[in-house]
């Protein structure tokens, strides 16, 4: 049985890998291989802890919707994490050095909702939840040491979040069929990644709708005005001081991001 002894223990190990600087082992060991529950209580301690230092909650990410991905880091399933606004980084802005331990970088559909998620979603109601789409990267991180991670370690190291950019240049959801976009990831002047839109959970509109009943059940369901980083595209690519990141998604327009070099 999970104690709660043992879930303030691995909230402890996530945090001092932040604050040190230095990947953890795996928290299954203090939550267990597949408790999701447990897992998302450490992540919600996590995050509790965040906002009391004066963090402020900007959305939701729903992680692992991509079957490339998932047999990337060897997990089955979806899962999701919250998005706080000291994890935005402007679009063409730089990450700087040491901000992060182990980043990758996923190209995905980004929704800005227009209501409470806090009901049941299906297509024919789905697009009023949402105001407008925008390109986006996610700047996804490990915590736990060389990415060794199962279901309940993604979920309790907030779903592997880092950071992410959101394009400036917004398109109403009625402009773009989610489902049918292409992605382009560039590293450098190189296409090293790309996807489509049916590649997320069968399309980003049907990963919203699991997020809306997954949160539900937690408890804690995405509200208007947050961000919602539907899930990555195509495979996701390891990123190094230096590298510079461009996604394109068709009717969304693009997105940057740069990594700072080690001299800052």
């Amino acid at each position: 049985m999970t104690t709660s002894t043992s879930l303030d223990r691995a909230v402890d190990r996530l945090e001092n890998a932040v604050a040190s600087g230095i990947a953890c082992p795996p928290v299954r060991d203090l939550v267990g291989s597949d408790d999701i529950t447990a897992a998302y209580r450490v992540q919600s301690e996590l995050i509790a802890r965040r906002l009391r230092r004066g963090a402020a909650r900007a959305g939701r990410k729903i992680g692992l919707t991509n079957p490339v991905v998932q047999r990337q880091l060897g997990v089955g399933q979806p899962d999701f994490g919250v998005l706080l606004d000291d994890m935005a980084v402007p679009d063409g802005g730089v990450v700087p050095t040491g901000r992060l331990l182990q980043p990758k970088v996923e190209g995905e559909v980004a929704f800005r909702l227009a209501a409470d998620l806090d009901g049941e979603l299906d297509q024919a109601t789905d697009r009023t939840a949402v105001t407008r789409a925008h390109a986006a990267v996610e700047i996804v991180d490990s915590r736990n040491d060389g990415w060794d991670i199962r279901i309940a370690d993604t979920v309790a190291d907030n779903a592997s979040s880092g950071l992410f950019v959101v394009s400036e240049h917004a398109v109403p959801l009625e402009a773009v069929e989610p489902v049918d976009v292409k992605m382009t990831l560039d590293l450098n002047g190189q296409v090293v990644s790309s996807g489509a839109g049916n590649a997320c959970l069968g399309d980003p509109l049907l990963a919203l709708e699991w997020l809306a009943h997954t949160a539900a059940e937690f408890g804690d369901p995405p509200r208007a005005g947050e961000i919602v980083l539907s899930g990555a595209l195509g495979p996701m690519v390891e990123v190094h001081p230096g590298d510079r990141v461009r996604v394109e998604i068709s009717g969304l327009g693009a997105v940057s991001v740069a990594f700072g070099n080690d001299q800052g």
